[in-house]
């Protein structure tokens, strides 16, 4: 049985580690609510680009281009996107295991786009062709040095189909790891990620609205396309940053509630130990003084 003294130093620690734990619950609640600004900031641009493209679709007849054309090989590569740091819960082990079961195969090239996805790529035996890190927030030059790398792999035929993992951020609580495809693109559509309280993109159909496009809807979407596909793996990039710190966040505060909650067993259990011994001390004071007195 414990002594008092391993119990009060018991509780001494997990105080320490309570307060180093709401520290970082409370820096990932000010990140996260930074992160979900930047997400919903990029919501209307990203909107409003792709109804564009829409249209240019619409108009563009018949159009080729390489990007939206299936180089018939049967390897493919996966832009895994996850953190750089750990203590977000299970965030990065879900959308691990979802990639493992589902989608990669001795076929697979990995891009690894988080510190945490090319260790366990590594450790795995995957594919893994390149390693980035991109900030907080994200910058429009990460995405696309992540965007090129994929790109020419497709381009080249290395690989005829290019996929996106990720941690889709719904809410605060809930975050949900998806995998979207990125070439060949067969329909523009907007990123698929919801920000809590607002609804999640759906496809979004040209043809409601008339343009006119200077100098054809051809070259207007030749242009446009390799920068759609840079502002989608932007926005996915965003959208993983907020399922970090939101996972965090709600990391921390469970693992300082379960602190709280030891520290208070372990308090009465440290209080029942002085009772008892406090009970034992008069027992033999009571039993000294019965001897004596006889």
């Amino acid at each position: 049985m414990p002594s008092t003294r391993d119990i009060r130093r018991r509780i001494k620690s997990v105080k320490n580690t309570s307060q180093i734990t709401k520290a970082m619950e409370k820096v990932a609640q000010a990140k996260m609510a930074k992160a979900q600004q930047s997400a919903i900031s990029g919501r209307s641009y990203a909107d409003l680009m792709n109804r564009v493209l829409g249209e240019v679709v619409t108009h563009a007849g018949d159009f080729d281009h390489p990007y939206m054309e299936s180089q018939g090989s049967e390897k493919r590569a996966l832009i895994l996107v996850t953190t750089d740091k750990g203590l977000c819960g299970a965030l990065n082990t879900n959308l691990l295991r979802k990639v493992s079961d589902e989608f990669v195969t001795p076929n697979t090239q990995i891009i690894s786009a988080g510190r945490k996805g090319a260790q366990h790529a590594t450790r795995a035996g995957w594919d893994l062709t390149a390693e980035f890190s991109f900030g907080d927030p994200p910058s429009i030059s990460e995405a696309r040095a992540i965007t090129k790398v994929a790109v020419e792999l497709f381009e080249s035929g290395a690989v005829g189909h290019v996929d996106i993992a990720f941690t889709n951020f719904i809410n605060t609580i809930t975050q949900k790891p998806e995998v979207q495809t990125l070439l060949p693109i067969t329909e523009i559509k907007g990123v698929s990620a919801g920000v809590e309280g607002e609804e999640t993109s759906e496809d979004l159909p040209g043809g409601t609205t008339e343009f006119l496009f200077e100098p054809s809807p051809a070259v207007v979407l030749g242009e446009l396309l390799p920068h759609y596909l840079n502002f989608q793996v932007l926005q996915i990039l965003l959208e993983n940053r907020a399922s970090e710190h939101s996972a965090r966040m709600v990391a921390m505060k469970n693992a300082t509630d379960n602190a709280n909650q030891l520290i208070k067993d372990l308090t009465l259990e440290y209080n029942k130990l002085r009772q008892a011994a406090i009970t034992n001390e008069l027992l033999e004071i009571t039993t000294a003084q019965m001897a004596l007195g006889n």
